[in-house]
């Protein structure tokens, strides 16, 4: 393109490969994408995005390049034109969101408030359709990460606690609020493991989630997160005070087959009889099945069959994710320095969200961010849906953030 005339700006992946010191002040500035969208290093990247657009839509039509040249700027053209397109959108809108206002004030000045009332109504509208073009267009501009579009493997599992099986219990509601989130999302869950504890709570669980995006949606979900709340039964009355308890979310990207290969001479297959509730089957069937690899030392079980053939494949599955889980974290390390998206390390041992069910709130303490209605969010639906995109939307704005941040320190000759 170059030999086009045409000047490309960097790419804000592009421009993000220096590691630099996190600037405070410019974070805690643009926590959000309509704040940053008024950014002046923003709006030069995009009216020099925009300016390219428009230059490479001119060499089309004018048709007078060879095939190779016209393939080149056929696949910019398709590059482009998204982000360009969701730009002039925002620059419409905001000229709306000025006329608008205009009118407003003099409606105002002149005392009619019921034409002021509809124009403020309008505006408020406007509004929001502004923050949602500048979202649109951030998640144009920030790559995606390797692994977002691909299925998962969530395990979860309780933690412990003393006086009572809170543990259990809230890890219960979370494993169903995920399958309710996958239902609300139109994946597939699959139980790939399952041990119930004694009073109707949950040990551990395992399943397999596949659609589209299970990833990007699911990936800031692993970690510790606590319950605090008092118990329903179980305690003498001078017991029933606030408890708490913690339990473990762990995601897994879901390898394709050919991804990760693992010699069955490295492996230890014992079968078992599956635990819990089942029947006849459960008693006298060895169908369950634990594979522990032996390299690493990693063991994965599967018992939701009645096939211990099936429950092998499950396992090996299960494997080979946690395999490949290996392999993302080294990648994501090394990545970590280039974008920080300010969303913890993603530790187990780390918490990041709480459940106060005595107070009806949820804190992602990774965001600052309060949520009421505790029984929304673990009914897997909108209330959690909500949560969930306002934690992409953070990871989003911090990606585009320290873009902004290397570009300060170019400008002020810190590289």
């Amino acid at each position: 393109l170059h030999s086009c005339g045409i000047w490309r700006p960097k790419s804000l992946l592009e421009a993000a490969r220096f590691t630099l010191s996190p600037n405070g002040r410019l974070r805690r500035k643009h926590r959000d994408s309509r704040a940053l969208w008024k950014h002046e290093a923003v709006q030069k990247y995009l009216e020099a995005l925009s300016k390219e657009y428009q230059q490479v839509n001119c060499l089309l039509n004018a048709d007078s390049k060879n095939d190779f040249e016209q393939r080149t700027l056929r696949r910019r053209h398709a590059d482009l034109s998204p982000a360009a397109t969701a730009f002039q959108e925002i620059k419409e809108a905001e000229r709306e969101l000025q006329e608008l206002e205009a009118m407003c004030r003099e409606l105002d000045s002149r005392g009619e408030k019921q034409l002021l009332e509809l124009g403020l109504e309008e505006k408020e509208t406007l509004d929001k359709k502004i923050s949602t073009l500048c979202r649109k267009l951030f998640q144009l501009l920030v790559p995606q990460e390797k692994y977002d579009k691909s299925h998962v493997i969530l395990e979860v599992t309780a933690g412990r606690t003393t006086g009572g099986d809170i543990c259990q219990q809230f890890t219960k509601e979370m494993f169903e609020m995920y399958q309710n989130y996958a239902d609300y999302k139109c994946w597939t869950f699959d139980v790939l493991h399952y041990v119930p504890a004694e009073i109707g709570g949950l040990h551990h669980a395992a399943a397999h989630i596949s659609g589209d995006d299970v990833y990007r949606h699911l990936k800031y979900e692993g970690g510790t997160h606590r319950v605090q709340r008092i118990p329903e039964t179980g305690l003498s009355s001078r017991m029933q005070r606030i408890h708490t308890g913690t339990m473990s979310v762990i995601v897994l990207p879901q390898p394709e087959e050919v991804d990760i290969k693992v010699d069955p001479k490295d492996l230890r297959i014992d079968t078992f009889r599956a635990k819990g509730a089942g029947g006849q089957h459960v008693n006298k069937t060895d169908s369950a099945v634990r594979v522990v690899h032996l390299p690493t030392g990693l063991v994965v079980e599967c018992q939701q069959e009645r096939s211990q053939q099936i429950n092998k494949e499950l396992a090996l599955r299960m494997l080979r994710a946690k395999l490949y889980q290996q392999v993302i974290e080294q990648q994501l390390s090394q990545e970590q320095s280039a974008r920080k998206l300010q969303l913890g390390t993603r530790a187990q041992s780390e918490r990041i969200r709480t459940y106060n069910f005595t107070q009806d709130r949820v804190t992602d303490h990774r965001i600052s961010y309060d949520a009421r209605n505790i029984k929304g969010i673990l009914s897997g639906k909108e209330e959690l849906d909500k949560l969930i995109n306002r934690l992409l939307e953070f990871a989003e704005t911090e990606a585009l953030t320290e873009y902004l941040e290397n570009l300060q320190s170019l400008e002020g000759g810190g590289c």
